[in-house]
């Protein structure tokens, strides 16, 4: 169903931002974006990044406006992870079936490249201009250099609000009567490292690995780029026995990588070079309801679900909740009130589910992934999976190698997990596990 011809503004520039504004251009609207920010692409990345992991869900949402192909060209396919263990030589554990791959992109080149594409079709950015308040039923913005400054208004038909976790438009929803919203940092925060390439710009580290280097309350990870770095984050508590307030000097920082991460010593200059030039940087989840206002304005990716990052899919579901929003309009057309309304109700169960997922993989990464019971588990589960692929898809693979529901991916997994508890208790596991006794088990229980 074609659209009339909207006047659209959307605030944020980041890859949600982008991406909306390439869907609503061709689909025929007129679209200026703001962002209190400078243009990313003239200015030097800031050092508070986590590599983007590319699944289904978001090269669904590119594949549609066929981008997918020149955004691939960014992208190297992490088929495993590979597990860097204190006492244990190094291992590797394959992500899906042969061809499933999530793809390390770096989150700076991606939006940069979104923002040339945007705009191609003709859509046009206004940079270094804040956001100060939106008049909701008008759907008319006001811009300024200061909140007391100066303002200048536009008027649009349409707003959307694509601008992060701490958003504008979101703050001013909030005022509104029975506006749901809650906050939630955890005790943990990340900071940017990165480990360079070797002098030949070949990588250091298996280059189609997501690698992690687990520790019960804390962990280090690696995503591989392009020119044969490592983009890296280590996860650690704020305070306590071992967190960022506790390395103050550059000495405590190189004990500490010495202690924890043995194998990266080489890189230990670089390391700690990086741990005082870098923010230490919060993790929040965030929910809000409702996410529209009547059909004038919206909330689109972290704005209204910002999740924690531990299952690699905050910047995928904000790609998703654009490719529904489009399927919306191409069902419902000029009826935007059904638009949002219905995207709403569809994703916000959606959005719970990822966050509570998100919240819950990093209790497996960082803990679960060295414990030898969870990863029998895990072994068993794929053996089973194997033999049954019509009857059991691993949570991981529902939610990464799938489009189904986030909030099915979690009951599903749910229920799995309560079967797995019962087969975990089977004398002897460890010897029977891929028995056809532990094989009848798992069928009978799933009846």
């Amino acid at each position: 169903m074609t659209q009339t011809p909207k006047k659209i503004a959307i605030v944020g520039s980041g890859l949600v931002g982008s991406l909306l504004a390439i869907y609503l251009q061709k689909r025929g609207h007129s679209i200026t974006v703001f962002d209190r920010r400078p243009d990313i692409r003239t200015i030097k990345f800031s050092g508070r990044s986590i590599n983007l992991a590319m699944s289904d869900r978001g090269w669904r949402a590119l594949s549609q406006i066929q981008i997918e192909k020149e955004v691939k060209k960014l992208a190297i396919p992490l088929d495993k992870r590979a597990m860097h263990v204190v006492g244990k030589p190094l291992y590797f554990q394959k992500y899906g079936k042969e061809g499933e791959a999530i793809w390390s992109i770096s989150r700076g080149v991606l939006n940069r490249k979104m923002i040339d594409l945007a705009e191609g079709t003709g859509v046009e950015f206004r940079f270094e201009e804040k956001v100060w308040d939106v008049d909701l039923p008008q759907a008319k913005i006001y811009t300024g250099e200061t909140e007391k400054g100066e303002w200048k208004a536009y008027d649009f038909d349409i707003v959307f609000g694509c601008d992060g976790a701490f958003s504008r438009v979101r703050h001013k929803m909030q005022r509104r009567s029975r506006f749901d919203y809650s906050q939630d940092f955890i005790d943990v925060g990340y900071k940017e490292l990165t480990i360079p390439a070797n002098e030949d710009g070949s990588h250091k580290l298996d280059k189609n690995s997501f690698h992690i280097w687990p520790r019960g309350r804390f962990m280090f990870i690696a995503m591989p780029n392009l020119d044969g770095s490592f983009t890296c984050t280590l996860f650690m508590p704020f305070e306590g026995e071992i967190s960022f307030e506790k390395i103050t000097t550059k000495k405590e920082a190189e004990k500490f990588f010495k202690t924890h991460f043995p194998n990266v010593q080489k890189e230990i200059e670089n390391l700690t070079t990086d741990f005082f030039a870098n923010p230490t940087s919060a993790l929040v989840t965030m929910k809000c309801y409702p996410w529209t206002y009547w059909d004038k304005v919206a909330l689109v990716g972290d704005a209204a679900h910002a999740v924690v990052p531990f299952y690699g899919q905050g910047m995928n579901a904000g790609f998703e909740d654009i490719y529904f929003l489009d399927q919306l309009m191409g069902q419902y057309g000029d009826d935007w009130e059904t638009i949002f309304r219905t995207y709403q109700e569809q994703r916000k169960p959606n959005a719970d589910a990822i966050a509570e997922l998100s919240y819950r993989n990093f209790m497996e990464m960082s803990s679960k992934t060295a414990d030898p019971g969870f990863l029998l588990q895990k072994k068993i589960e794929k053996w089973f999976a194997e033999k049954h692929p019509d009857k059991w898809i691993p949570a991981y693979s529902r939610v990464t190698f799938s489009n189904k529901p986030y909030a099915e991916a979690l009951a599903i997994g749910d229920a799995q997990e309560e079967i797995m508890k019962e087969v975990m208790e089977v004398p002897d596991i460890e010897e029977r596990w891929d028995s056809p006794e532990v094989e009848q088990m798992i069928l009978d229980l799933l009846q």
